[in-house]
């Protein structure tokens, strides 16, 4: 277990404040005024903060299930709702914000188009890439009037020992979601872990978080077993009943646990596992009880509201990667709402201070982390249908923020890139 974190106290959040109350306060100070308006003179020009979206196309396997279909705008679409909102406080402040998007499988195209945009004024860059993707993009805007926004990709390594001054991370990191996990499964009493591991590079680095939050938490890998994927048949006729006595028989002879533990993050075999195990266990991690950064059922600090936003706008549910995206304009734009500025340096050295914090509809306010730009954020707890738990859990301290209980902590962190 962490020198940082015991099992002891409680959890307390508070409920997130919104804009709608400035929106409120700056409404109240435009009352009408009995002064004839001037019919030769004219509003002064609102400063405009333009965000960029750049996405990489990546080929990704399809989702074992038809419900599972990628959206072609995940990701843009919330960025598309952050704008919206900005734009709500904005306007009370004559600010405006506008977003480009630009999309591509050359990450020296998307560089070129990305450099040609921050010349004409997008500072603000959402970027949703592959980890050596995102470290070349990085690169390439090194020294350019830029800040990044990482979210799309979960490995540790951007915001340790590769981490970029250039680059904030929205999306939580493969140990800030183990940790949010497991500390739910040692609050329920259910520490003893069977973990199987599917072949990808990604399922290693997963795997690897979850080890680590065990020991940290003193829960328990009883055993390990690597699962091996063929999906050549999952689409066949008669293919779910090979599935079905695979499962069962890969199950057998397994050690005394509390639940499976699947990781398996590119999401092909994990839905498999619920209700075909040898002995009746809970199912965990990539299918079953999920961690996550959103759930479109989340009902809970305002949440209802913000959902419903979104449908409005894009007419379906809102997926993690939205929300972080929603995230990242969002931090622009409560930035330039608290210093009433719209100068980049002035707006990029706020949301790297200690004084910054944004409204998230989890209960709390959420910021960056100064040792490695990631944004410390309480994390969910679900099922495919609802909404089950928040971490950090009852019990879980922290010397100076609950949320640091999840993820890297300053003293654990390799990044040399940020000095706080």
């Amino acid at each position: 277990m962490s020198s940082k974190t015991a099992i002891f106290g409680l959890f307390f959040t508070g409920f997130a404040a919104g804009s709608v109350a400035f929106a409120n306060f700056a409404a109240a100070q435009t009352a009408p005024q009995p002064i004839p308006i001037p019919t030769q003179t004219s509003q002064p020009q609102g400063a405009v903060i333009q965000m960029l979206y750049v996405k990489e196309d990546r080929e990704k396997e399809l989702p074992l299930s038809l419900l599972d279909q990628p959206n072609p705008d995940d990701g843009i679409a919330g960025a598309k709702l952050g704008i919206a909102d900005d734009n709500t406080t904005g306007r009370f402040l004559n600010q405006t914000f506008k977003l480009d998007v630009i999309e591509g499988s050359d990450i020296d195209d998307l560089i070129k188009q990305a450099t040609d945009k921050v010349a004409a004024g997008n500072a603000f860059i959402v970027a949703d890439m592959a980890p050596d993707s995102l470290l070349k993009f990085a690169d390439g805007m090194k020294g350019k009037p830029a800040q990044i926004f990482n979210v799309g990709n979960p490995d540790d390594r951007l915001r340790e020992e590769d981490c970029r001054a250039n680059v904030l991370h929205t999306a939580p990191t493969r140990t800030m979601l183990a940790d949010a996990l497991v500390q739910y499964l040692v609050w329920k009493r259910w520490p003893n872990m069977l973990m199987v591991i599917g072949p990808s590079a990604n399922d290693q680095l997963l795997a690897d978080a979850y080890r680590r939050s065990a020991k940290k938490f003193g829960a328990k890998i009883v055993e390990e077993r690597k699962f091996n994927v063929d999906t050549g048949n999952r689409r066949a006729d008669g293919g779910f009943e090979q599935i079905q006595q695979q499962i069962s028989q890969f199950m057998q002879g397994a050690k005394d646990h509390d639940v499976v533990l699947v990781v398996d993050e590119d999401q092909v075999f994990g839905d498999y596992f619920p209700y075909r195990t040898w002995v009746p266990r809970p199912i965990v991690g990539s299918a079953g009880l999920v961690p996550g950064s959103w759930h479109p059922a989340l009902e809970q600090w305002g949440a209802t509201q913000f959902q419903n936003r979104f449908k409005r706008l894009t007419g379906r549910i809102m997926r993690p990667l939205d929300y972080d995206a929603w995230i990242a304009t969002r931090v622009v734009g409560e930035a330039a709402s608290r210093t009433r500025s719209t100068d980049f340096k002035t707006l990029k050295d706020f949301i790297h201070s200690p004084k910054f914090d944004v409204a998230a509809f989890k209960g709390v306010a959420v910021s960056f982390r100064g040792w490695n730009g990631q944004l410390r954020e309480p994390l969910l707890v679900s099922t495919q249908k609802i909404f089950v738990s928040v971490s950090p859990q009852p019990g879980f301290l922290h010397q100076f923020s609950l949320l640091d209980t999840l993820g890297i902590d300053k003293p654990e962190t390799k990044c040399k890139a940020y000095t706080q």
